[in-house]
């Protein structure tokens, strides 16, 4: 347990758990992304297991393998050997969510794989999504699951800190994380992320204290050198808009990140599921007219015959005349109606409306008097829409009546 405790930080009571479930016992790892077909994924898996069978001095054979029920009948054999028979093999499936976009029968199958094989056989599926977004149609087993909650920012603090360079003290590194973290947790808090961005930035924080302008304590001389600096790494780095490279390249000219790349021109977005669905409705709400919301967005709202249903001005393309203003209101009615799942207007629903601001993907245009709300307008294009919607199986063309 002390040896995970140190791999695998501000996770103590998942990790606990977890071994009180499974212990030290044999196990595949396997990713889905890289499995991207059924062959791919159920090969690699029995291959797996046919090395952990083999001896030392013994080649194991590949293994071919083209169905589920050719799976099931190849498991029997290869789990017969001497040194599984009498364990409980444990088959990890990273990004699991690809698994949906297999064969209808793989998710369930894999769901009952103990019983179809009649062996001890334990599948654990990684993945970001919640469940729901998993389950079948069709009847199957449902899964233990194991909630990892989000890092405070506490956690972060002490992740990111402990990777701190050798050339530098900890305690140089731990300020210069409290200060990475003061400006961009409010709209980043995933650890891969803000890890890249810690590696990016450093170079800039220590750039006082290499030219022999600051030591490691003149914290605020530190504070104000890259200050500048990180704010306009928010606008485009967050989204992988430029490379490293290109990010070093516009720290030495001073260069304006805008200038370099276009959000629009950008085509794979990392963001938080319901962001991506927040951002189609706000793209949806600035090119479609409020009087199309009814026709598109509610399942009972009788005929409407198309002839009448657009005006003769109206033939003009709404992409031609630019993104129009929408409400607050219009934007969550939208999003509950596009999104697949109940949605409560939590806090955390709004954060992300703010995030999508800060990130300049929602421009926020202020109120058309005193008694509206917020109005806002999408700034992103079409094709970058598309990209974000095939992330989350969603088809926006259907809802686009003046772009078919």
């Amino acid at each position: 347990m002390p040896h995970l405790e140190n791999t695998v930080l501000c996770r103590e009571s998942q990790v606990s758990t977890l071994q009180s479930l499974f212990g030290e016992l044999p196990h595949v790892f396997v990713n889905c992304v890289e499995c991207f077909t059924l062959r791919l994924l159920l090969e690699q898996i029995l291959n797996k297991l046919n090395h952990l069978s083999s001896s030392e001095n013994r080649c194991s054979t590949h293994i071919t393998c083209e169905t589920f029920n050719d799976f099931v009948r190849l498991f029997k054999q290869v789990t017969k050997a001497e040194s599984l028979k009498d364990q409980t093999v444990y088959i990890v499936l990273d990004k699991a969510e690809y698994l949906r976009d297999m064969e209808a029968n793989l998710l369930p199958g894999f769901l009952r794989l103990q019983e179809l094989t009649d062996r001890n056989v334990t599948v654990l599926f990684l993945s970001e999504i919640v469940w729901e977004k998993f389950r079948p149609n069709t009847g199957c087993f449902e899964p233990f699951v194991l909630y990892f909650p989000d890092y405070s920012i506490g956690n972060l603090q002490k992740i990111l800190s402990h990777d701190h360079p050798p050339e530098y003290s900890a305690d140089f590194y731990a300020a210069y994380i409290n200060i990475l973290l003061g400006v961009f947790y409010t709209v980043c808090r995933d650890l891969k992320e803000l890890r890249h961005l810690a590696v990016l930035n450093f170079p800039k924080y220590c750039e006082p204290v290499v030219k022999g302008e600051a030591n490691e304590r003149d914290t605020r001389k530190l504070w104000r050198n890259i200050e500048p600096h990180l704010k306009k790494a928010m606008q485009t780095v967050y989204l992988r808009e430029v490379s490293s490279s290109q990010w070093e390249k516009l720290q030495k000219d001073d260069t304006d990140p805008a200038q370099l790349k276009g959000l629009s021109a950008y085509t794979h977005v990392e963001l938080p599921y319901y962001s991506k669905f927040i951002l189609i409705a706000a793209y949806l709400a600035s090119y479609n007219p409020a009087r199309t919301d009814k026709r598109f967005f509610l399942k009972h709202h009788g005929k409407i015959k198309k002839t009448n249903f657009l005006k003769k001005h109206e033939k003009t393309s709404n992409h031609l005349l630019g993104p129009k203003p929408f409400p607050l209101d219009r934007l969550l009615a939208i999003l509950y109606s596009i999104v697949d799942s109940r949605v409560a207007p939590t806090a955390n629903i709004f954060s992300q409306i703010t995030s999508l601001v800060t990130l300049q993907l929602l421009t926020l245009v202020g109120h058309d008097d005193q008694l509206d709300g917020p109005k806002y307008k999408c700034t992103v294009s079409l094709d970058f829409i598309r990209a974000i919607a095939r992330t989350v199986n969603f088809d926006i063309i259907k809802y686009l009546y003046d772009f078919l």
